[in-house]
């Protein structure tokens, strides 16, 4: 049950100065988030798009302390947008958002947060892609769903993700499937209290076939987020008897891992899109990375046993 203690390591600023300082961490950063700047993220963006490969791009950074910081955050999507209009990929690359960084947990935070990604969400449309809202912990979801919904009076392709662990996501996919809008399911990576979550593997990979059933059977489109061979296979399967093309479904998975399934999937006709993040505030999206998945600990692991 290591999960737990590598998220509760992720609020830690002495944990982050530790790992920050570490010679190995670097190195084994570098493998889940490419760049940090827009500079150093373009060839990526043009390598795996040639590869046949699908992105969703994230700005890391959800400490955001200040409106002048959720600010400077709308600003980095802008700029990511402005250099991808020359590469016309359309919705090849898209964005996701953390409404935490623009502003969702200040004063006020719903209109700001709702105020601040506007401008992105059509900026993105007019480019010919989009943005999908990605989900935090529990609290903050009422302001996500309501200002996607919000969204979508004017950009209706504005997406958004769901948590297979909360109890409260049957009834959000059910919701979200009958209005046709664009929606990521993942097995969910914060820390949730047992009143709103399940705590157990089994339960959580039950709810996920569950809420992806209603999804692949709803009006609207189904984007798999996992790296599990086995939810992999039923996702398939589900879209396979919901009679969908491949093209009216799409799998995600995080840049760096099972990057040869990236490739396989493609190749066989799906729609692949790889979540690649990029920025300088990279410690909370790096420890979540740890916590998802006892590989990846083992990974960074190993790496500082070798290096030390």
């Amino acid at each position: 049950m290591l999960g737990p203690v590598i998220l509760a390591a992720s609020r830690s600023d002495k944990m982050r100065r530790l790992v920050s300082a570490a010679p190995v961490t670097k190195p084994v950063v570098d493998r889940f988030i490419p760049g940090e700047t827009v500079d150093e993220i373009l060839p990526i963006i043009r390598r795996l798009t040639e590869q046949g490969l699908e992105l969703t791009m994230d700005v890391v950074g959800e400490d955001i302390t200040k409106p002048e910081q959720a600010e400077a955050a709308r600003d980095a999507y802008l700029e990511l947008i402005d250099r991808l209009k020359p590469l016309d990929l359309g919705t090849r690359a898209e964005m996701s958002v953390k409404l935490s960084m623009f502003g969702q947990a200040l004063d006020g935070g719903h209109e700001l947060a709702l105020k601040n990604v506007r401008p992105v969400v059509e900026a993105a449309a007019e480019i010919g892609t989009t943005v999908t809202l990605d989900a935090e912990d529990h609290t903050t979801l009422d302001s996500m769903f309501a200002i996607h919904e919000e969204l979508r009076k004017d950009v209706p392709q504005t997406g958004c993700v769901i948590q297979a662990y909360l109890f409260r996501t049957e009834a959000d996919a059910r919701r979200l499937a009958d209005s046709g809008s664009r929606v990521r399911l993942v097995k969910g990576a914060y820390k949730e209290p047992a009143e709103v979550a399940y705590q157990q593997k089994q339960e959580i990979d039950k709810a996920y076939v569950r809420i992806l059933r209603t999804l692949m059977e709803g009006e609207g489109y189904p984007m798999i987020g996992s790296h599990d061979p086995r939810l992999i296979s039923i996702a398939q399967e589900l879209a396979r008897r919901a009679g969908r093309k491949l093209d009216e479904y799409e799998f995600q998975m995080l840049y760096g891992i099972r990057s040869d399934e990236h490739l396989r999937l493609a190749a066989e006709g799906h729609r692949m899109r790889v979540y690649t993040a990029y920025g300088t505030d990279w410690y909370g999206y790096f420890m979540r990375r740890l916590a998802e998945k006892p590989a990846n600990l083992r990974f960074f692991v190993r790496s500082m046993v070798s290096k030390g």
